[in-house]
């Protein structure tokens, strides 16, 4: 039976309690919302947290473990300041805590129906003080860790709950403090989420730490571990502690000064070894202002009941598809990815399917080149890339029929990579490239010399970027030009070795000693060459986007390089602000949402992320065998990331329509996105979809289950069912509003009606 304050309608409850200890008082504030109670010690600890939506009120919180509201971080000393005193005015609803190292800060605690709005008004004595750490808030679930956006989840029918935390501005980051850059190592960890259907063996246990596999390169060789219990990690906003209990938490730092990180995204791979890295200062970017949403309420509601209500109450971004809010399960939709260059039937196989974009991943990648003003044809649309027998179109042309039918087509950017020969690079680059280390020349060099002495070696040894160190780009840049090195001198006088001048065709000429010398901040080879720009090159970036989508009629895009992103070591924060560019710029033009996924998934991009279709085949998903990942574990890794921090899980590019096609493997592929909440890329060549005898009856059954899944029609207990690979199912539709689901026996071709489907209210 339910239980909710009645009372709770009328006004939020916030009442002062006093608590007898020993011979004297300590102060506990008790704080609640519809689904969730609250109780703050004395000392600055949440000290009970509570399921109050059904009776007993289950307590969440450990015992041997209060959680502190706010901690303080010196990052110079790498030490925390934990609270030891709080009082609360409940006229105000103001909390004060003072904290060890003399620091004292005001929180606002305002209780609203479904959370928690804590903000950070003022903190005294903060001149140490690089970041501000909200928790981390202890729990007492040992089930589901969400680490991109920080919630611990009881997916049990016995316990059906969730506690967890949102970000209400930029600057508030999902993770710990103390992380270098920003952004949490690439790992995994061992974590069961059930320790009786998956017991870890005796040599393993909770929270230990385990590097990915692979050379460090081959990013599908990262995925090494087929075990349920080995869980790849994705970001540190929740975390295990030895008994698997899960903490959450989130971070805002003082981005107002420089300082120098020691980052890489996978630092326990030699070939991905930390690099030194200066950051860049950004005035107004501060820790005042931080805010955070707390929440805890049943797991099975809570992404659509709590999770979107703190988003629209909150004025986060809420990008849509089809009316309908992108992480709403029923608005999960797959999309085409064209192979073979031929585009005559795609957008009619697009609209026979249901499916509302069509990745032109066959044209390789758009490097982000402001130089074209956005025109990706020329800007009378004179180039005709795209291949059809009636005649060849632009992206332009071929996006005006797409639009007709509700269709939107894309490309595939390397981010905010700046290549060789784009207008920020090369032959003349931009000043506002960013660097990892920035020294002076010592002596005068004319445009031929190639002894270049610096006035101080340190770090200059390290070689590119953090990802693969690429030694093609282990560049300087002095003035206007980029030169080329490797290595330097372990002896005084310090000089560059193995230079070579002009690099990627830019001039070389003379320099002055005491010009300054910058060691740039890069990407990787392999055809992501490219440098990385400053935070305001990367804003203009990130408009760039929206222009060209606005021009070339674009709605869809795959940032593939999409963690270059944390490369000027502001990470998550970095992130956040490149998209909300993008987007806003897109307002401007008066274009829809922009649909996009990506090569990663971050707390800065979760709230505009539509999907995550990164890789593919049987990496991912792998019909034949039924299983997720039957060549790597990607696909287990991916869905449990993604599963666990309420987002659509990926099946990748996959799934192409052959000559040997049949209706049953795609009556699976469909109850499995659907059962899991999972989208994919569609592979389609068009020739081999002509080969393909059973190509309509396909495009049918595919359209049933999109339909149905559009009118959220599948409640949670069929779900369950449709995720069991040994089972296989048909749905047949009777008209808009109804669908039969059958059970299929293979063996027998018999089946039986398992439920009777209706669209659901408001769908």
């Amino acid at each position: 039976m339910m239980y909710v304050n009645k009372n709770f309608l009328k006004c939020c409850s916030l009442f002062l309690l006093l608590v007898g200890i020993g011979n004297t008082l300590q102060a506990q504030t008790v704080l609640q919302t519809a689904y969730f109670k609250i109780a703050i010690d004395g000392k600055g600890y949440i000290t009970s947290m509570q399921n109050i939506t059904k009776r007993p009120f289950r307590e969440f919180s450990p015992a041997d473990k209060p959680s502190p509201l706010m901690t303080l971080y010196n990052a110079k000393k790498r030490v925390y300041s934990y609270p030891e005193k709080a009082v609360y005015s409940k006229s105000e609803k103001i909390i004060t805590v003072v904290y060890s190292n003399g620091s004292s800060a005001r929180i606002r605690i305002e209780p609203h129906a479904k959370y928690f709005k804590m903000k950070l008004l003022s903190l005294t004595n903060s001149q140490d003080i690089e970041a501000i750490q909200w928790g981390s808030y202890h729990t007492n679930i040992t089930n589901l860790m969400g680490e991109i956006i920080g919630v611990s989840r009881d997916t049990s029918v016995s316990v059906n709950y969730a506690i967890g935390m949102l970000a209400l501005n930029d600057n508030t980051i999902g993770g710990t403090a103390d992380i270098q850059g920003d952004a949490a190592p690439f790992q995994y960890i061992i974590h069961s989420p059930d320790d009786k259907r998956f017991p870890l063996p005796a040599h393993l246990h909770e929270g230990q730490v385990f590097t990915l596999g692979g050379d460090g390169v081959n990013d599908v060789a990262f995925y090494g571990h087929k075990e349920p219990y080995y869980r790849i990690l994705y970001g540190n906003a929740a975390e295990v502690d030895k008994n698997g209990r899960i903490s959450i938490t989130y971070q805002s730092r003082d981005r107002r000064s420089p300082r120098e990180v020691y980052f890489s995204l996978i630092p326990n791979m030699a070939i991905n070894t930390p690099n030194h890295l200066q950051v860049q200062p950004l005035p107004g970017v501060d820790y005042i202002g931080s805010s955070i949403a707390f929440w805890g309420s049943p797991d099975s509601t809570a992404l659509m009941d709590v999770v979107q209500n703190i988003v629209k109450a909150e004025g986060l971004p809420y990008p849509t598809v089809n009316g309908k809010w992108i992480k709403d399960p029923a608005a999960y939709v797959p999309d085409v990815l064209t192979e073979g260059g031929q585009y005559d039937h795609m957008i009619d196989y697009t609209h026979k399917l249901g499916f509302k974009a069509i990745s032109l991943y066959d044209q390789g990648f758009v490097r982000p080149d402001r130089g074209n003003l956005g025109y990706l044809d020329g800007r009378n649309f004179e180039k005709k890339p795209l291949k059809l027998a009636s005649g060849n179109l632009s992206h332009k042309e071929f996006s005006d029929l797409a639009k007709k039918y509700n269709i939107v087509i894309g490309r595939t950017p390397i981010t905010n990579s700046l290549a060789p020969g784009t207008k920020d690079a090369s032959p003349i680059p931009s000043d506002s490239i960013w660097y990892q280390q920035k020294r002076l020349l010592a002596k005068n060099i004319d445009a031929v010399d190639t002894l270049l002495y610096v006035n101080d070696p340190t770090h200059l040894q390290e070689i590119g970027s953090w990802e693969g160190h690429s030694k093609s780009l282990n560049i300087i840049k002095i003035g206007k030009e980029l030169i080329h090195y490797l290595g330097v001198s372990d002896k005084a006088p310090y000089r560059l070795l193995n230079v070579k001048r002009g690099y990627w065709y830019t001039k070389a000429t003379s320099h002055q000693a005491l010009d300054t010398l910058y060691k740039l901040q890069v990407t990787i080879n392999y055809g992501y060459d490219g440098l990385i720009p400053n935070m305001q090159l990367q804003d203009k970036i990130a408009e760039y986007y929206a222009d060209l989508a606005n021009i070339n009629g674009l709605g869809y895009y795959d940032f593939d390089g999409q963690e270059f992103l944390f490369n000027n070591g502001h990470g998550y924060y970095s992130t956040k602000r490149f998209f909300r560019k993008m987007f806003e710029k897109a307002k401007v033009h008066g274009i829809a949402d922009i649909r996009f996924t990506g090569a990663t998934l971050s707390e800065g991009s979760w709230h505009y992320q539509s999907i995550w279709n990164v890789g593919g085949g049987k990496n991912l998903y792998d019909a034949e065998t039924r299983e997720w990942g039957s060549a790597t574990s990607q696909g287990k890794d991916l869905r449990d990331v993604s599963y666990a921090n309420y987002f659509p899980v990926g099946m990748g590019g996959n799934f192409p329509i052959t000559e040997k096609s049949k209706v049953e493997e795609y009556e699976h592929i469909q109850a499995m996105a659907v059962g899991t909440g999972a989208t994919y890329s569609l592979k389609l060549n068009q020739k081999n979809v002509e080969s393909c005898p059973e190509k309509d009856q396909i495009f049918k059954v595919i359209r049933t289950w999109e339909n149905a899944r559009a009118a959220n029609a599948f409640p949670r207990w069929v779900k369950q069912h449709l995720v069991d690979p040994t089972q296989s199912f048909r749905l047949e539709e009777l008209d808009t509003n109804n669908w039969n689901l059958y059970r299929v026996n293979n063996k027998t071709s018999g089946r039986q009606l398992i439920a009777k489907l209706t669209r659901a209210t408001g769908y």
